[in-house]
């Protein structure tokens, strides 16, 4: 048996590299994506803000589709319109007289391609970070550098909070949420590892306020794409929708979220 078992072994090593797979993916209708994060940096006056649009595409394509010739604005509460106009072709929507109040309450509207998107959201207001805590023995072997970023959280408020952490290393940013159902009023912290990082490089740490229903949509979205979201034999994970809803044909909704937030920003230099 073992001799068999060898044999088919030499076989399908032999002939696997030889065998040329071609993967059939089914091809969906594209879908608008809204990358709509209006974001007040402290000690600015936040009136300029841009808004991305864009097209799903196929697995294999490396190019992103810009979603050109929409109409896009923000309006509040107060009988304030802003006209995001597009730059170029660029699928980037731009305005530069944004007024941001923190609590009010905004609605997004989107006209593309005779089709009407819309989203509902308050911007929330953020603590500032207070320092910046760093060790070089983190991680399991004791060699990774890891960063804190300590904030004081308001006590007896509900606060959610989404960090953003850029280092020169790496393709995407490295992206948390947090509550603080059990640190009201504590001061906490932000975490960061990453085993590349070297002294001198800068790390842009970024704290955002955002509402409850921001971090749900976060939280599952990191959840499923995150190691320890489960094997490749898994189920796979359920489309997550954001705010933003179709109201012209509800079957053709979007990707993305409207979100506006507060934000402190630090550029830590590792040491």
């Amino acid at each position: 048996m073992k001799k068999i078992i060898a044999i088919l072994l030499i076989l399908l090593t032999s002939f696997s590299c030889e065998d040329v797979i071609e993967v059939d993916l089914n091809e969906v209708p594209q879908r608008l994506v809204i990358d709509a994060g209006i974001n007040w940096f402290k000690n600015t006056s936040g009136n300029e803000q841009s808004i991305r649009l864009s097209l799903t595409a196929p697995f294999f394509d490396e190019e992103v589709q810009p979603a050109n010739g929409a109409i896009v604005s923000i309006s509040d509460t107060n009988g304030n319109t802003f006209n995001f106009i597009e730059d170029g072709l660029t699928g980037v929507y731009r305005n530069s007289n944004f007024i941001p109040v923190i609590d009010a309450t905004y609605i997004l509207s989107v006209f593309y391609n005779n089709e009407l998107y819309t989203a509902t959201e308050t911007l929330k207001s953020v603590v500032p970070i207070d320092f910046v805590e760093q060790r070089d023995d983190g991680g399991f072997l004791g060699e990774d550098i890891e960063l804190k970023a300590f904030y004081t959280d308001p006590a007896n408020i509900e606060n959610y909070y989404f960090f953003e952490f850029i280092a020169p290393i790496g393709l995407v940013p490295d992206l948390q949420v947090y509550e603080d159902r059990f640190t009201d009023g504590n001061q906490i912290f932000g975490f960061y590892t990453e085993e590349d990082l070297e002294p001198g490089m800068n790390v842009t740490i970024r704290n955002y306020g955002v509402t409850e229903r921001f971090y749900n949509f976060m939280f599952t979205l990191l959840q499923q794409g995150s190691e320890d979201s489960g094997g490749p034999f898994e189920t796979q994970p359920a489309t997550v929708r954001g705010n933003c809803i179709n109201q012209t044909n509800q079957d053709n909704f979007p990707f993305g979220y409207f979100r506006l937030s507060e934000v402190d920003e630090v550029v830590y230099t590792i040491q």
